[in-house]
């Protein structure tokens, strides 16, 4: 055997072992999608993404996801996009380059949510919606949400009896981007355009914002005199709006609000918030990640894509009962 023949049959399996390991890496397999490729332990990670926790009703939801994935054997990380589309579509692209199992998300944005969503559907990431709905289906594996139409209808028949059926109110909005915001809105008036002596005067959107509510209602109460309750979308704004109240010295004005915060909660044991819908932000956040976690096994949730959850009203007589967004027994 001459030199060459002999340096060729030493290389050949070192050859042969590069090549094997090439294929066991995946080569330029990537484009077969986050499965294919997906690093040891990629598979069991689930992203949260919800708007910023200060506000208690999302922590809750944060809370619950993480807690109940990392039971169910999952690494989790946590987001929180702020309600700024460019900011989640980035924490999106974060879930798709760690080739995560599953997106829990509570969107920035009915519209604006779309297309980051479907990039994570392409990639082979489902998401599972939980709070806020998008404007499409067959993009989120699941869109679980409260009941809002039902929660409303709720605390406009409390408000109503609050007001003793008659007098003039104002409503605070939430951000118009915001499904939930027109659906309780609609809520309200499916009621409240019921009664004939009951009149609003002014209706403005205070973004769900504490401190925007509160201005805004300060310059509600300064154009109407004789306003006797302000009912908000959120208990956030019943908040701002409660302390404007306050500082004018009206504690006569009949103040509600929507999502069962421990803050309201607490105002209402105090008598000074009237009432609040009860939103289970920890049922509705526990309920997507077992779905996301039955679809990662077995390729399917067994439930609908939309989905919603009643919703419970909340006054002096049973807030007592409320412990971070449920009701004990329920």
């Amino acid at each position: 055997m001459n030199r060459t023949s002999l340096i060729r049959r030493l290389l050949l399996p070192v050859g042969t072992a590069a090549m094997l390991v090439l294929a066991a890496c995946g080569g330029d397999t990537a484009a077969d999608g986050p499965a294919a490729s997906a690093p040891v332990g990629a598979a069991k990670l689930m992203v949260i993404i919800t708007p910023s926790p200060d506000n208690v009703f999302f922590k809750a939801e944060q809370d619950a996801a993480a807690t109940h994935a990392e039971k169910l054997g999952y690494e989790t990380l946590v987001l929180s996009h702020d309600d700024d589309p460019t900011k989640q579509s980035q924490e999106i692209d974060t879930a798709i380059s760690r080739r995560a199992a599953a997106i829990i998300l509570d969107n920035a944005g009915a519209d604006s949510s779309v297309t980051a969503i479907q990039r994570a559907k392409d990639a082979g990431i489902p998401t599972f919606l939980i709070d806020r709905e998008i404007n499409k289906t067959g993009v989120a594996v699941a869109q679980i949400v409260s009941n809002n139409a039902q929660g409303a209808g709720l605390g406009a028949q409390e408000f109503a009896r609050l007001m003793g059926g008659k007098g003039e109110y104002a409503e605070l909005t939430g951000k118009a981007t915001d499904t939930n915001a027109g659906v309780r809105s609609q809520g309200y008036h499916g009621v409240l355009d019921q009664y004939a002596d009951m009149k609003m005067v002014a209706q403005q959107s205070a973004n769900w914002d504490q401190a925007e509510a509160l201005t805004k209602t300060q310059t509600i109460l300064q154009a109407h005199p004789n306003i006797k309750g302000i009912i908000a979308g959120n208990d956030t704004m019943a908040l701002g709006a409660y302390a404007a109240v306050q500082a004018s010295n009206r504690k006569d004005i009949i103040v509600t609000g929507f999502d069962g915060s421990p803050d309201v909660v607490s105002s209402i044991l105090k008598d000074g918030i009237k009432a609040t819908v009860l939103q289970p932000a920890s049922q509705i956040a526990q309920m997507a990640v077992e779905q996301a976690d039955a679809y990662i096994r077995t390729g399917t949730t067994s439930q609908p894509e939309k989905q919603s959850v009643d919703c419970v009203l909340v006054n002096a007589a049973n807030a007592a009962e409320v412990r971070d967004f449920a009701l004990a027994g329920s």
